[in-house]
C-alpha cells in the first residue's frame, strides 16, 4: 500500500537512483503520473515530460480498456475486446473520440513547453499503476519508434499477467508490487485522488521555467 502518488515516486526513484548523472528523461502517461514524473526526475537529475497516449473504453463500461491508440494514430487492441461488444464500428469512433482528447491536451501542453525529443537517450515512462496496460503498451510502441538509447517501464504496482506483456516492449521493467489479487489500481492507494488538467499545466509550466 502507498500512502498517494508522491511517496510511490519516491520509492520508484529509489530504484531507479542507478540511472542519476546520466540525464534521464522521465516522460509520464496523463494525468495521474505527472507529478510522479516530476519528483523521480528532480530525484535523478533528469528532464520531465508527458507521452500522450489515450485508453479505449469498453462500450457501457469506460474504465474498462478494450486497448490504447497513441500520438500517431497507432492503436492496440486486446484480445478482449469483441467479448466487450465492441464492433470495428464502434472501435473506430472510439479511436477519434480519443484522439480528439489527445489533440486537445497537446495544445494545452506545447504552448507551455515543446515536447522533448527522446532520441538518444535514456527514457523511463512511468504510470501510477498498470491494469490492462494498454496505455502503456502504446506509449512504449510510439517511444521505440523514436530512438531512444535505453527504454524502461516504472510503475508501483501491476499484476504479473500485465507484467508479461510490457516486458517485451521495454529494455527494462521495474515494478514495486506485483500482487496476485488486482482489481484496480486505486486499491493499493491510500489516497489516489483525481490529477486535474490545471494541476499537469502547472507542473509543466513550473518545470519549463526552471529548466
Amino acid at each position: 500500500m502507498f500512502n498517494d502518488r508522491n511517496d510511490a515516486a519516491r520509492q520508484l526513484a529509489e530504484e531507479l537512483k542507478k540511472y542519476r548523472g546520466q540525464n534521464p528523461l522521465i516522460l509520464a502517461i496523463p494525468r495521474g503520473a505527472v507529478p510522479m514524473a516530476k519528483i523521480i526526475a528532480e530525484e535523478l537529475g533528469g528532464s520531465f515530460d508527458v507521452v500522450l497516449v489515450r485508453k479505449l473504453r469498453a462500450p457501457y463500461q469506460p474504465e474498462l480498456a478494450i486497448g490504447s491508440i497513441d500520438e500517431s494514430g497507432w492503436a492496440y487492441i486486446a484480445d478482449h475486446a469483441a467479448s466487450t461488444g465492441a464492433s470495428k464500428d464502434y472501435i473506430e469512433s472510439e479511436k477519434q473520440a480519443q484522439m480528439e482528447t489527445i489533440r486537445k491536451r497537446r495544445n494545452q501542453y506545447t504552448p507551455i513547453r515543446p515536447p522533448i525529443d527522446p532520441a538518444g537517450r535514456i527514457v523511463i515512462v512511468v504510470d501510477d499503476g498498470l491494469a490492462t496496460g494498454s496505455t502503456m503498451i502504446s506509449a512504449l510502441h510510439g517511444l521505440r519508434a523514436r530512438n531512444p538509447s535505453k527504454l524502461i517501464c516504472a510503475v508501483p504496482v501491476a499484476p504479473p499477467d500485465t507484467l508479461k506483456k510490457v516486458e517485451g516492449m521495454a529494455d527494462e521493467v521495474i515494478c514495486l508490487e506485483v500482487p496476485d489479487y488486482f482489481m484496480a489500481v486505486g486499491q493499493f492507494y491510500r489516497n489516489f485522488s483525481q490529477v486535474e488538467d490545471d494541476e499537469v499545466i502547472e507542473i509543466l509550466r513550473d518545470s519549463a521555467i526552471s529548466a
